[in-house]
């Protein structure tokens, strides 16, 4: 399943251990990171965008829901999603590599206190 918005496309893949509204989410900061969408851009509708993926509107609004928690997009009634403006390319790669790093330590098993511990040890 997959929906073309703008200059992104969007997909989910239901096999993945990864909830549909993580890889809704996850595609929208990879498309900030690659440039694909802006400050000041609108995100699809809920409801196109659900329809066209053949998901629940509410995993695409749990999605948003996440993005606007992270100060990504601004969510309006009646204006709907919204990249936010201060959202840089350069801050959305730190971001992803962030989570990318918290994944990789999880699955080696190590708790919070011990992914701050390591990143307090890190020096430039």
């Amino acid at each position: 399943m997959f929906y073309y918005y703008a200059n992104m496309l969007f997909t989910v893949d239901p096999a993945s251990p990864l909830p549909l509204a993580d890889q809704i989410a996850g595609q929208v900061r990879g498309g900030l990171a690659r440039g694909e969408l802006t400050a000041g851009e609108r995100l699809p509708p809920a409801r196109d965008l659900a329809a066209a993926l053949g998901v629940n509107m509410h995993t695409v609004l749990r999605a948003y829901a996440q993005l606007r928690d992270e100060g990504l997009i601004d969510l309006r009634r009646g204006r709907g999603a919204v990249v936010s403006g201060h959202v840089s390319a350069d801050r959305m790669r730190l971001a992803e590599l962030a989570r990318a790093f918290v994944a990789e330590a999880r699955r080696l098993g190590l708790g919070d206190d011990d992914i701050t511990a390591m990143l307090k040890e890190v020096r430039p």
